[in-house]
């Protein structure tokens, strides 16, 4: 698996060219898009070859993880609390196969000072192939909802998809 930082084909549509980022700032015209690859294999798949559905579920947490870890805070936190999943959707929309690679587009949206939503679309050859979102709520060590340290929140927000959720995930 690799990870690069590069602008999201949701810009492409727009008439905008693709260009690499790294970790460093970004401007309200070009937010960051995480990007992390994933091969597929066999035991991803049924006796036909297809991409089992759930596997997307699996990978949404893969990246959701990676992203944590290189974007966000390596320690994910964890002597300040605890990040909760309190929602998750995925939508199919083209199948998949066996020894194919999928390349995974995280953003985010919907940020508030406790909570925010990740955005998965997911890519084979270029073709969108499943969307998804996760709905992220952080807890202290206690289990209580709690406010984002400020300089977590500014590290989110540089990653916030200019679209509405509700476009990648209906």
């Amino acid at each position: 698996m690799t990870t690069t930082l590069q602008k999201t084909s949701l810009f492409q549509e727009a008439g905008m060219t693709s260009t690499m980022f790294s970790h460093g700032a970004s401007s309200p015209l070009s937010p960051k898009i995480f990007r992390h690859s994933i091969d597929i294999y066999l035991k991803d798949s049924n006796a036909t070859g297809n991409i089992y559905f759930a596997r997307y579920f699996e990978w949404q947490g893969i990246c959701r993880e990676r992203w944590f870890f290189e974007c966000i805070s390596a320690d994910m936190l964890a002597p300040l609390g605890v990040f909760i999943t309190k929602d998750a959707q995925q939508k199919y929309i083209h199948e998949t196969f066996a020894f194919q690679k999928v390349e995974c587009e995280v953003s985010t949206a919907a940020i508030k000072q406790c909570s925010f939503s990740l955005l998965f679309q997911f890519f084979v050859e270029g073709k969108l192939v499943s969307t998804g979102h996760q709905q992220i709520v952080f807890a202290n060590k206690d289990k209580k909802i709690s406010r984002l340290p400020e300089h977590i929140l500014e590290k989110i927000r540089q990653y916030e998809n200019p679209r509405n959720i509700t476009t990648l995930s209906n």
